[in-house]
C-alpha cells in the first residue's frame, strides 16, 4: 500500500524556501527566495490536511483549487499540479510571488488556525509554473477555430493581458494598447525585481505575442487614437488602465525639490534594471545613491520604494506611517524583508510639511490612534508638542493611486464613473452601460491586488464570449 501522501502537518513542520542573507540580497535586484527542490516540495505539499471546506479556496479571488495541486505536488504529479492551477489562473507563478497570501490563502489555512504553521501556498505555486516553464509544459496559445470578431482591450497590465489570454484561447482577434513600451503595467515597472523578476513577466508577454494577441505599444488613448475609433475598429473593447494618479498631500513645501511620487521612482529604477537610458535617474533626481530618504506612506508600494532605496545605496531609509505596525496595509512579510535590511519604521508618525527647496526635512507630527473612523479602524489623531523634523534628502510620495479622468482625457463625457472617478461596471462581467464597453481592475475596484485584476479580466472574457454566442441577444438591444 503506497504511504499515504498528504496529513503530514503534525510530524512536518512549515518550511519557506530559503531567503537570501540580507547583507548579499541587498546589493542587487534578484529575488529574495530560492526555489525549493522538488523533494522539499512535495514534503511541504504533503502538509496539506485536505480539509472538507478549503478556506485557502474560498479565500483567494480566483478560487485556485489549492487542496488539489497540493496532493499532486506531494504525489509527483507536477505536470497535472500545473494544468489544475493554470485552469483558474492565467499566472501562477506571478500570484505565487506577489500575493499577500499571509492576508488571503495562506492567512486562512485550516491547519494554521490550529497552529500548526500554514502550508507555505505560495511557493509551491511559484514552484509549479516554475517547473513547467523549464518542462516545457507550458504551450503558446493554440485556438482550435478561429474566430471573427476582435476585442480592443486598453491597458497591458495583468486586467487586460488575462483578458487577452482568455479571448485568444477562444479564437478571438485580440489587440492591446498601451501607453508604455513594453506589456505588463506595473508587473513591469511598478514592482521592483527583487519580488518579480522581470524575465519572468517577459516570457508571458511573449506567449501571448506568439499565441496571436497583438500589443500596440506606445500608444496613448485620446492621443494616438481616440477612444471612438477603437469602439469602431472591434466588437467590444476593455478598459483596462489601472489607476496610476498619485493621491497627493497638501502641506507646506510641497513644491520642493527632492519630492517625487512613487510610481516615477520605482519606474525609473525598473528601465534602469532593463537597460534602458533614464535621464532622470542618471542626474540623480530619482536615484537613492547617497542620500537620506523618507518614504510615506504604509501599503505595498511604500514597500517597495524602502528596498529600492536600500539597494540603490541610500545612506538611510526612513518610513513615515501614520497609523502602527498592527494597523498598515502593507503585507508583513514585506515589512520584515524591509527591516532585515536596514530599514527603520517611524509609526504613528505623519508629514506637516517639508523644510527646505531641494528639501532638507520632513517636518512630522506623531500620532495616537483614536476612535474607529467610518471603515472601522482606530482614526489617528494628532499628540500636541509633539512636532519633529526628520532629515532627508530625497522624499518620495506613497500614498495610493488614484483614476485618471478618463471622461475628459478620452472625450468621453457619456463613460458611465463613480463619484471617486473609478468607471462604473457590472460585477463579475465589467460591462459599463456603453454598448460593448468593459471595464476591469483597479480602473474599477481602485487600488487593489493584482489578483482581483486577473479575476476580473478573466470573467470579464467569459462574458464577452458568451454575449459574442449569443447574437441573437446582441441584435435584440
Amino acid at each position: 500500500m503506497a504511504k499515504q501522501p498528504m496529513l503530514k502537518f503534525v510530524t512536518v513542520e512549515r518550511d519557506m524556501p530559503v531567503k537570501r542573507d540580507a547583507g548579499i540580497r541587498k546589493e542587487d535586484f534578484r529575488e529574495i527566495y530560492a526555489e525549493y527542490a522538488a523533494e522539499k516540495a512535495r514534503e511541504q505539499s504533503g502538509r496539506c490536511s485536505q480539509c472538507g471546506v478549503p478556506y485557502c479556496q474560498s479565500h483567494c479571488p480566483l478560487h485556485n483549487n489549492i487542496p488539489d495541486w497540493l496532493r499532486l505536488t506531494a504525489e509527483g504529479r507536477l505536470q497535472e499540479a500545473y494544468e489544475v492551477s493554470q485552469a483558474t489562473n492565467t499566472f501562477p507563478e506571478i500570484c505565487g510571488r506577489i500575493c499577500p497570501q499571509d492576508r488571503l490563502c495562506e492567512g486562512n489555512c485550516v491547519i494554521e488556525q490550529s497552529g500548526h504553521g500554514t502550508v507555505t501556498i505560495g511557493a509551491v505555486e511559484k514552484y509549479i509554473t516554475d517547473t513547467a516553464w523549464e518542462e516545457g509544459w507550458v504551450q503558446p496559445i493554440s485556438p482550435a477555430q478561429e474566430r471573427t470578431e476582435s476585442v480592443g482591450i486598453i491597458g497591458a497590465g495583468p486586467g487586460g493581458l488575462a483578458a487577452a489570454d482568455v479571448l485568444r484561447r477562444a479564437g478571438v482577434q485580440v489587440t492591446v494598447y498601451d501607453r508604455y513600451d513594453r506589456a505588463g503595467g506595473l508587473l513591469t515597472y511598478g514592482i521592483p525585481g527583487f519580488k518579480l523578476e522581470k524575465d519572468v513577466v517577459m516570457r508571458r508577454n511573449e506567449q501571448l505575442e506568439k499565441g496571436g494577441v497583438t500589443f500596440e505599444l506606445n500608444c496613448n488613448v485620446g492621443e494616438d487614437i481616440t477612444f471612438a475609433e477603437l469602439r469602431d475598429r472591434h466588437d467590444a473593447v476593455i478598459i483596462a488602465t489601472g489607476v496610476y494618479k498619485t493621491r497627493e498631500i497638501e502641506a507646506p513645501g510641497v513644491g520642493a525639490g527632492g519630492l517625487v511620487r512613487a510610481i516615477d521612482f520605482l519606474t525609473a529604477s525598473n528601465r534602469k534594471s532593463f537597460g534602458d537610458p533614464v535621464e532622470e535617474f542618471d542626474s540623480g533626481m530619482l536615484n537613492a545613491e547617497g542620500k537620506r530618504v523618507v518614504v510615506i506612506g504604509g501599503g505595498d508600494t511604500a514597500m517597495d520604494c524602502v528596498r529600492t532605496s536600500v539597494r540603490q545605496g541610500a545612506t538611510s531609509v526612513k518610513c513615515l506611517y501614520r497609523r502602527d505596525r498592527a494597523n498598515m496595509p502593507g503585507s508583513q512579510r514585506e515589512v520584515k524583508n524591509a527591516e532585515e535590511e536596514g530599514v527603520i519604521f517611524e509609526w504613528l508618525s505623519a508629514p506637516k510639511g517639508f523644510a527646505g527647496d531641494p528639501v532638507t526635512g520632513v517636518m512630522v507630527q506623531k500620532m495616537r490612534l483614536g476612535a474607529p473612523d467610518a471603515t472601522g479602524r482606530q482614526a489617528p489623531e494628532v499628540i500636541d508638542g509633539a512636532d519633529y523634523v526628520e532629515e532627508a534628502d530625497l522624499v518620495i510620495m506613497a500614498l495610493g493611486f488614484e483614476p485618471e479622468n478618463l471622461p475628459t482625457l478620452w472625450d468621453q463625457p457619456e463613460l458611465p464613473v463613480t463619484r471617486w472617478g473609478t468607471v462604473k461596471a457590472e460585477f463579475t462581467t465589467g460591462a459599463t452601460d456603453l454598448e460593448g464597453v468593459y471595464a476591469v481592475g483597479d480602473i474599477v475596484r481602485g487600488a487593489s491586488l493584482v489578483v482581483w485584476a486577473i479575476r476580473d479580466g478573466r470573467d470579464c472574457a467569459e462574458a464577452i464570449l458568451a454575449k459574442l454566442d449569443t447574437p441573437d441577444a446582441i441584435a435584440a438591444e
